[in-house]
């Protein structure tokens, strides 16, 4: 959850939203970038592509997220079963990792597939780990069979509490002090504000992750700080929250009686620049005695799990290794 804000979303991108939305409300100048805070825009209509930079204290504590980069890919079509699209999303997701990476010829990665493989919206951290090019024991007892360029790349996905007992922090720690690896990437499934995003939004950052937090389940962080090693961490939102969506659908139902009762449109108006805070906290307060806590998924989501874990597999694949292209894959994925 945004920090001081009861909205749930682990997305970087939809911090800066909400502060923007609020300063909106709050002013009618010009709206500026928090202090600390640095956007950039790229990509096209297929693939959008933000990149929010936190670079001071102040820009940690506006937007709720620690210094460092956060970089989102927004693919609205990717729920489609489009070839094209598929290749172009993975190798888009190549090229901002290697922009944000250090990578030597001997670069050790482990791969940490989080979440739970018996929960679909959960499982997407198995399924990618599933799909990456596990290459490290083949370094280590048969390099004479592996392509130059190809990098030692373990892999695990270690559950979660509930299933092992071990705080999953734990485990990677314990992988960690054995196997010495110079970089890891965890990759999780997040929580966003949008139905929208859910299956079809990227996030990658450089500052590590806190599995859980956007469900408020947060668990040991996975970070430089706690691990001693870089952490990259690739997310997608796979749920929403209940009275976030219901929050969003009010604005919705609002911004259509504003455009077909023009003569009621400032009583409509008044009714949207509420507090979103205090409406969001309403909302829940109603819920909650009826649905409790209530995240929402896709009835569809087994298909968008899969298609998205190949993705981002396949991006990793692409990254990690010199010279791979997506047919060689094939070679080393079982």
């Amino acid at each position: 959850m945004i920090a001081g804000k009861s909205v749930r979303t682990d997305l970087a991108i939809e911090a800066h939203e909400l502060i923007k939305e609020n300063e909106l409300k709050g002013s009618a100048q010009q709206v500026r970038e928090p202090s600390g805070v640095e956007v950039e825009n790229a990509g096209d209509d297929e693939i959008k592509i933000t990149r929010v930079r936190v670079t001071s204290p102040a820009g940690e504590e506006s937007i709720g997220k620690p210094m460092g980069n956060y970089i989102t890919l927004e693919v609205p079509r990717l729920k489609e079963n489009d070839q094209e699209l598929y290749e172009n999303t993975c190798k888009a997701l190549a090229k901002e990792l290697v922009n944000i990476i250090n990578l030597r010829d001997d670069t050790t990665i482990l791969i940490v597939g989080l979440g739970n493989w018996n929960v679909t919206p959960d499982s997407l951290g198995p399924k990618v780990v599933s799909s990456v090019m596990v290459t490290r024991h083949l370094l280590q007892y048969v390099p004479e069979q592996v392509d130059e360029g190809v990098r030692p790349v373990c892999a695990v996905a270690p559950g979660v509490l509930g299933i092992t007992g071990i705080e999953t922090g734990e485990i990677v720690r314990g992988i960690v002090d054995r196997v010495r690896p110079d970089l890891i990437i965890a990759i999780d499934a997040l929580a966003s504000r949008k139905m929208e995003r859910v299956s079809t939004t990227i996030q990658i950052a450089d500052t590590g992750i806190a599995p859980g937090s956007g469900v408020g389940n947060k668990r040991m962080e996975l970070s430089r700080q706690t691990l001693g090693v870089p952490v990259i961490a690739i997310g997608v939102p796979m749920v929403v929250d209940a009275a976030t969506m219901a929050n969003d659908t009010i604005d919705l139902v609002l911004d259509s009686m504003i455009k077909q009762a023009p003569q009621d449109s400032q009583f409509y108006r008044t009714l949207k620049d509420m507090d979103r805070e205090e409406k969001y906290s309403l909302i829940r307060e109603i819920l909650s005695p009826y649905i409790g806590n209530l995240i929402v998924t896709p009835k569809e989501i087994d298909e968008l799990v899969d298609r998205v874990s190949k993705v981002i597999a396949n991006g990793l694949n692409i990254a990690l290794h010199q010279g791979i292209t997506l047919n060689d894959v094939n070679r080393y994925v079982n």
